[in-house]
């Protein structure tokens, strides 16, 4: 969970050098190079009462999801998809699990989401199970690039406030005069107080 401390969107790179991406059917999520697309970029969310448990929403506003629909029939795989369920359930939860400097994504009935390589249909597709062969043992670990992250304060209520910054034209001594009054007014009696001193001296 370390991986998404304070994240606010990441991108999920898969073993095959490849970005977990939400198509623009607001379905379908397959697997491109092309890391620096706005629909390579997903919002984490943090489930409430759970220190381990996130979803992952694209930017559609859907929910990455490991359905019960099955991948081709006759096969243990399930597809992945996005979707925005009436109600969020356990199946738009995923839970990461360290492995090394990577994870793997977990859902809550014991499946990981797995990136397929190999010829259509499989390249590029995204389903959830147990691999059970070696060679595709690595098909389910990620590597989390965090692209924003959530700045909280101290108290871990909100986001901090933005730091104005304060330049000698915007900062207000508070022995000045009222924001009312204009330079040359500040300037004429300042001259004004200055003549006064002159004349006392005198």
């Amino acid at each position: 969970m370390e991986f998404f401390r304070n994240a606010k969107a990441v991108r999920l790179r898969s073993h095959h050098d490849k970005y977990l991406v939400a198509e623009d059917d607001e379905e379908t999520v397959t697997q491109e190079r092309n890391g620096s697309s706005p629909s390579a970029r997903w919002t984490v969310e943090y489930v409430l009462n759970s220190d381990s448990i996130i979803r992952l929403k694209s930017r559609y506003g859907k929910y990455l999801t490991a359905s019960n629909q099955p991948f081709l029939l006759g096969m243990t795989g399930r597809k992945v998809l996005q979707t925005l369920p009436r109600r969020l359930d356990s199946s738009v939860e995923w839970e990461p699990i360290r492995d090394g400097t990577r994870i793997r994504l977990k859902t809550r009935y014991g499946n990981f989401l797995r990136a397929n390589g190999g010829l259509p249909p499989w390249r590029n597709s995204l389903t959830h199970d147990v691999p059970y062969r070696t060679s595709t043992q690595e098909w389910v670990l990620w590597d989390v690039d965090v692209v924003e992250i959530e700045v909280k304060s101290p108290t871990g209520k909100g986001l901090v406030d933005p730091i104005s910054h304060l330049d000698s034209m915007s900062y207000e001594d508070p022995t000045s005069p009222p924001k009312g009054s204009n330079l040359s007014e500040r300037y004429s009696r300042q001259e004004v107080s200055c003549k006064v001193l002159r004349i006392e001296c005198l």
